[in-house]
């Protein structure tokens, strides 16, 4: 696993580092107006990729991928190492991000393809109320209906055409609060894109889930030039905003909303699937140059936001602002009690071997261990492994075709190699831990084992750790009256699911 050495971040901050920007670099080496508070409300541009792992982004020390935008944005502002989605599933941590409630919170919005009811305030309406300028492009909350949950629009907000649209429609003197929704790096991929584009696949380092071939190598090569792609779109939304004059009184945010689409990453509760790149940037507030080693969960942005603005959180958000760790000027550990984070899972895509359920799961994640319950170990975390006819049901709108096996893990190359090869010695033991059944609890000892292939859930040596993770997890699921541990769980097998059957 990539790590970003302190040492070489602060080398980093000369201005030879921002040299790499070429022309989209903004602004000077300095951090002009750094830390000084701002007395106009901030607008805020919050840019969200689909399907982004940390540490892709080559501040993070990758070799491959180019992320010039992002790496300036992280330079200038802050750069956190331990940001967690609430679900690696794109409609239920998008819900939570929008709510500042864990996406547990918000019935048939904790599953993909679901809608998400308008008794749940999102952050966009509340600033819009407040006298902000809101909208969106691309895919907002999504995917979804909106209709069946009762609202008239998107949850992002009036939805645009593109951000010079938005920035037109702007009435003078108001603030604006932008969410920019790229579909990339979501599959599909143009197979070799990576390579034609001059990547090297000698310098590719493959997660250690995943067996080591060219044809995995060029997968992640073509889902790096998507990353680039993203990247790019960015940088030229602030060259607008520096154009307009307002980017340093913009809060700029750039993160994911789920990890990379390959086995036993996305719509998985392991780092590659829920630590998902962030870099916040407001030099007329925010002193950049910093790294923060505190968790930090994608639904604490709706709180941030709010408190940027002037406003309160909702009594409803189970999140929190983290703007003090944005002002503090501090970097490594800043606040002794982020010192860890959930995440969960419930109905991914409609693929197990009978109803509509989904593997639902939850987890706790510290700075040492990962600990996971999973509440359904009879059923398969990646899908049903063999192809079959899908019931057609009340709850399963536009029913069509068949599914094809595992399909929670999104079609690909990678995982059409590992179903190929999957007896193959090098293979078998990576396709068991990311298409198998797994037990009810896993742990992980994260300086034994960063990359979380290793469970030690059963070795006596690890019980103490184990059940105070697991009292400290469900304390917490409890007090945010999760449904799965209030014998109310099974609901979320039930809500409709608006995206029809995957085909083959």
């Amino acid at each position: 696993m990539i790590e970003l050495k302190r040492r070489d971040f602060v080398r980093s901050l000369g201005c030879g580092a921002l040299g790499l920007l070429g022309s989209a670099a903004l602004g000077s080496c300095a951090f002009a107006g750094a830390g000084r508070k701002s007395k106009k409300r901030p607008n805020i541009l919050f840019c969200l990729a689909d399907d982004w792992s940390w540490p892709h982004a080559s501040i993070a020390g990758d070799k491959v991928v180019m992320t010039p935008t992002f790496d300036r944005v992280a330079r200038q502002g802050v750069l956190f190492e331990n940001a967690f989605v609430s679900s690696p599933s794109c409609t239920p941590s998008r819900g939570a991000i929008l709510t500042g409630q864990w996406h547990w919170r918000l019935e048939e919005g904790g599953n993909l393809w679901s809608t998400l009811p308008a008794k749940f305030a999102v952050y966009p309406d509340i600033l819009e109320e407040a006298g902000y300028h809101v909208g969106y492009t691309r895919k907002g909350w999504a995917p979804g209906r909106d209709a069946p949950g009762g609202r008239t629009r998107n949850p992002a907000g009036p939805r645009y055409k593109d951000f010079r649209e938005f920035r037109e429609a702007q009435p003078e003197g108001k603030p604006f609060c932008f969410w920019f929704g790229s579909s990339d790096p979501h599959r599909v991929y143009k197979w070799r894109s990576g390579i034609k584009s001059g990547m090297k696949l000698d310098d590719v380092e493959v997660p250690a889930c995943m067996p080591d071939s060219e044809t995995v190598r060029t997968d992640i090569c073509d889902y790096y030039w998507e990353v680039q792609r993203f990247d790019t779109e960015v940088g030229e939304l602030l060259k607008i905003l520096e154009q307009d004059g307002e980017l340093d009184n913009t809060l700029v945010v750039i993160s994911g909303d789920n990890g990379m689409p390959f086995p036993r990453c996305k719509s998985n509760l392991y780092d590659m699937g829920t630590n998902v790149p962030l870099a916040v940037r407001w030099p007329a507030t925010v002193k950049g140059g910093r790294v923060v080693e505190d968790f930090i969960s994608l639904t604490d942005l709706a709180p941030t936001f709010l408190e940027a603005a002037g406003l309160k959180p909702t009594e409803e958000m189970t999140a929190r602002s983290f703007l003090d760790i944005l002002t503090s000027g501090k970097s490594g550990r800043v606040d002794r009690k982020r010192g860890h984070v959930l995440t969960g899972k419930e109905r991914h895509v409609v693929c197990q071997e009978t109803g509509t359920g989904g593997y639902p799961m939850r987890a706790i994640r510290t700075h040492d261990y990962l600990y996971i319950r999973n509440f359904k170990p009879e059923r398969w975390p990646a899908g049903a492994p063999k192809g079959y006819a899908q019931p057609v049901e009340i709850n399963v709108v536009r029913p069509r075709g068949t599914h094809y096996g595992y399909a929670d893990v999104d079609a690909a190359p990678t995982k059409s190699y590992m179903l190929k090869y999957r007896d193959d010695p090098k293979v078998k033991r990576l396709f068991e831990l990311g298409f198998g059944r797994r037990p009810a609890e896993e742990l992980y000892d994260l300086a034994k084992d960063p990359d979380q292939l290793n469970n030690v859930a059963g070795e006596s040596g690890y019980a103490k750790v184990k059940k105070k993770l697991a009292d400290a997890l469900m304390t917490e699921l409890k007090a945010t009256k999760d449904p799965r541990v209030l014998g109310k769980g099974d609901a979320f097998d039930t809500y409709p699911y608006y995206g029809g059957l995957p085909k083959k």
